[in-house]
């Protein structure tokens, strides 16, 4: 049987993760990128997969059986009682009709994605549905009720494999993710978010490592809000490469949140979707180079709903179905008008990308000499330095790599 290149998986069900009319996480964010996709014939031709809701003994993999009855009761009308110690019923995770049927579907999918990888038919999956990196074992938290990149790499540790490397590069800390994972060393956890100082979870320092046999396997680059494209993307190539080639996964799961936008409403990144897309294609590339090209991708966070996620993520489609969408591509007016339609005070994208700076000066050591000339861009450069140092020190010499020689 031939081996896909990339598959897509969806389902509609995705849409009725539907928390409150005033809530940020608006599922029109998915439906708009699938539109947009389509309408520049990204899909033609791709038989979409179609996810199941995940069962019981799926969730169970990461969650407690007290919480997901929890869960399950919150499916009653909004104003029944709830237990506040599972998060259920708060400003961020309200109570909303069959959440468990809806948060299932979402894990559903991204477990979809990696038994299409685990059992061979492809190579790379995409779920622009998953991401929900927040969830705890016990508890929601952040918008997400269940954990789907966890079950999945826990699953994908049942099915054959035993070196696991997670990406997160949404603004936020991969917090449920490390959590589940924190001392065992089969997976390698790598988030790189905005300052824990100045953004929740106010988790992800340099210092959270690991614990007992894992340590090492957690790395964490904070970066300070204002950062942009090229300064971003110098901190993830002095950091998640050399991690990962000295790892060596044989899968790696990316959560690919797009709340890093300078657009974004709940963070302080300024990263254009130009960064973004470059960002997708370098975890590509590493996916390639280090894990035979197995690479499952899910959503996250991104709360630009019409400006930003679509474009955002059809660039990350795009990059698992091995096909280009350059950033200057117009963007079709009959989307244009669809998002009109919708929301008609938005003034929609023009083109695929947003004109954004990616070339990055290469991380050259500590005190390094490389400057633009910009004092703006040199200050932020610095800035960045210091983070990236703060984590090589933390880990890479519990990787076997100099934490100051630019060659690791």
């Amino acid at each position: 049987m031939a081996t896909a290149t990339g598959t897509v998986v969806w389902t509609d069900r995705f849409l009725d993760y539907v928390w409150t009319p005033q809530h940020p996480m608006k599922p029109a964010r998915l439906k708009f990128t699938m539109a947009l996709a389509e309408s520049l014939g990204l899909l033609d031709g791709v038989e979409r997969l179609e996810s199941a809701q995940a069962g019981m003994p799926d969730l169970l993999r990461i969650h407690t059986s007290d919480y997901i009855e929890a869960v399950q009761h919150a499916e009653a009308p909004v104003g029944s009682p709830l237990d506040p110690p599972y998060g259920l019923g708060s400003i961020d995770n309200p109570v909303f009709p069959r959440m468990h049927q809806a948060a299932s579907a979402i894990v559903g999918g991204t477990l979809a994605a990696a038994r299409e990888i685990a059992e061979g038919r492809t190579k790379r999956a995409v779920s622009i549905g998953g991401g929900m990196h927040h969830a705890m074992a016990d508890s929601a938290a952040g918008f997400c009720i269940y954990n789907d990149p966890a079950v999945a790499i826990s699953w994908l540790l049942d099915h054959g494999f035993d070196r696991i490397a997670y990406i997160d590069v949404d603004v936020h800390h991969g917090d449920g993710v490390q959590r589940a994972f924190y001392a065992d060393p089969r997976v390698l956890t790598i988030s790189i978010h905005q300052h824990p100082a100045t953004l929740w979870p106010n988790t992800g320092w340099p210092e959270e490592t690991g614990h007992g046999p894992a340590v090492g396997t957690a790395i964490n680059l904070a970066l300070l809000p204002g950062t942009r494209d090229a300064q971003w993307l110098r901190g993830f190539h002095a950091v998640v490469p050399s991690a990962i080639e000295a790892f060596g996964p044989q899968i790696i799961v990316s959560q690919c949140g797009v709340d890093t936008h300078r657009e974004d409403p709940l963070a302080e990144l300024e990263l254009t979707v130009d960064g973004q897309r470059a960002a997708f294609r370098a975890m590509r590339e590493l996916a390639d180079r280090h894990a035979e090209g197995r690479w499952l991708a899910v959503g996250g966070g991104g709360y630009g709903v019409f400006r930003v996620v679509p474009r955002a993520w059809t660039h990350l489609l795009a990059t698992a179905l091995d096909r280009t969408i350059e950033p200057d591509t117009v963007v079709p007016q009959g989307w244009i008008d669809q998002v009109r339609a919708a929301a008609p005070a938005v003034d929609p994208p023009r083109t695929m990308g947003d004109g954004g700076d990616i070339a990055y000066q290469p991380w050259d050591g500590p005190g390094g000499t490389g400057t633009t000339g910009d004092a703006r861009t040199d200050r932020a450069q610095r800035a960045v330095d210091t983070a990236v140092l703060a984590t090589r020190r933390a880990t890479f010499g519990l990787l076997g790599l100099d934490p100051e020689d630019p060659r690791d």
